[in-house]
């Protein structure tokens, strides 16, 4: 038996398929519109993976107050420190990449995974989805008021007599890197590094007279510095800080070759949703904008950075490209 379909049926079918098609769009549309307005929902976690009271920890929750009030939600901080950072941000590799949970971490975070791939726990391209990079600082080699060396020539000659030891936040960060190469391989001295699981506790340490000497960064030490518990001998700056105008730079002592900077960046587990990024992104972008936050950046001698996701990832390749030179230059020219 066959079936005649008229020519109104074919047009009613034909207007049914295309309005569904259109109306499915435009509800997917809608629906992902409501959920981007939506988020957060809930309060948002930041995995700082350095102790608190050190630089990358103070940066972070300056940041996070002011998020909390653009995203309508709290923002809080939690520390997991460990591994010279490794263990924060594995453990961010690792969480559920539902926009709740982001990492606050230095440059640690290409410096590590340079030195030693295998080691450090996690990819840095395909673990994570890069946020903004928030600030850039110097090193600073700071010394306890009471220490005999005024100034670099005089720490020089110290570390050359005897067996001097120094501090960092960590076995492989910059400062670590960048004072060994001064003391070891510069100076040819037999300095010894004593790591800290931290800025903060290694601070403590200087202070309180147990260690000499310890290399850290501006925003670390900025606070003890113009309290005058302790004083910065050089920075690893290209130029001389307008905040610090006194303190020499390493390139101007001879040293350019340890010119560095040492940046805060925040960071999403991998496979995030794009819209929660981009929000987090714009978000951060409005925080390092507003006056308050640059005037506190200031203050603690930090340079904002910024920038868009596309920006952040392009900056995060490079710095993997450089530190990856600079490693294989080292191994290249050991004794």
């Amino acid at each position: 038996m066959m079936i005649k379909i008229s020519r109104i049926s074919i047009r009613f079918l034909t207007w049914f398929v295309w309005s569904s098609v259109f109306f499915g769009i435009f509800f997917c549309q809608v629906t992902v519109a409501q959920s981007n307005n939506d988020y957060p929902k809930k309060p948002i976690r930041i995995i700082v993976s350095f102790a608190p009271g050190g630089g990358t920890d103070i940066i972070a929750r300056i940041l996070s107050v002011k998020l909390t009030e653009i995203l309508k939600q709290p923002v809080y901080i939690e520390n997991k420190v460990g591994a010279s950072a490794n263990i924060g941000t594995q453990y961010v590799a690792n969480a559920t990449p539902d926009g709740y949970t982001y990492l606050f971490t230095s440059s640690a975070y290409v410096v590590n995974f340079s030195v030693q791939k295998k080691l450090a726990g996690y990819d840095p391209i395909k673990d994570f989805t890069p946020i903004i990079i928030a600030a850039s600082q110097p090193i600073a080699i700071v010394v306890n008021n009471k220490f005999e060396a005024k100034n670099i020539q005089d720490l020089k000659n110290l570390a050359v007599k005897s067996s001097l030891s120094f501090a960092s936040a960590g076995v492989g960060t910059q400062p670590h890197i960048t004072c060994d190469g001064l003391f070891n391989s510069i100076w040819k001295s037999d300095a010894i590094h004593i790591p800290y699981k931290g800025a903060g506790p290694a601070l403590s340490a200087l202070i309180g007279g147990e260690i000499p000497v310890f290399c850290g960064t501006t925003g670390a030490v900025s606070q003890y510095l113009k309290q005058g518990l302790i004083r910065a001998l050089a920075i690893s700056s290209e130029k001389r800080l307008v905040t610090m105008p006194d303190i020499p730079t390493l390139s101007e002592l001879g040293s350019a070759q340890l010119r560095n900077d040492v940046w805060q960046g925040m960071f999403a587990p991998a496979k995030t949703p794009k819209y929660m990024v981009e929000k987090m992104n714009m978000a951060m972008s409005q925080v390092l904008g507003s006056e308050d936050i640059q005037e506190k950046f200031k203050g603690l001698d930090l340079i904002i950075v910024g920038g868009s996701i596309s920006q952040t990832v392009e900056y995060i390749q490079s710095e993997l490209n450089r530190w990856d030179a600079v490693f294989k230059y080292n191994a290249s020219h050991k004794n």
